[in-house]
């Protein structure tokens, strides 16, 4: 059992990782983009009742609130690939509880 719980660990850790990577990836692209306005885009229209549902920016802030990094510019940041890689590595190497 103890095994398993931490390949469940391990698998968390690099879909956190390729998460933040791909993030990086779209912010560097540019506005004009469809991948970047999907990424930061709001959805209009009606929603259905209760609670909004997940997007993609709001699990990448959630990865950056584990690390410290909960309210920054993270579309900023991203345009300086170093920065973005020891930010990325940050989080990948974050244990999850």
């Amino acid at each position: 059992m103890n095994s398993a719980c931490r390949v469940e660990k391990r698998i968390v850790q690099v879909i956190k990782s390729r998460r933040i990577r791909w993030a990086g990836h779209v912010a560097r692209m540019g506005e004009e983009r469809v991948v970047y306005r999907v990424l930061v885009g709001k959805p209009e229209g009606k929603r259905p009742l209760g609670r909004p549902r997940c997007r993609w920016v709001d699990n990448i802030r959630m990865d950056f609130q584990e690390v410290g990094c909960g309210y920054m510019d993270w579309i900023g940041l991203a345009q300086d690939r170093d920065r973005w890689r020891t930010l990325a590595s940050a989080v990948t190497n974050l244990r999850v509880l």
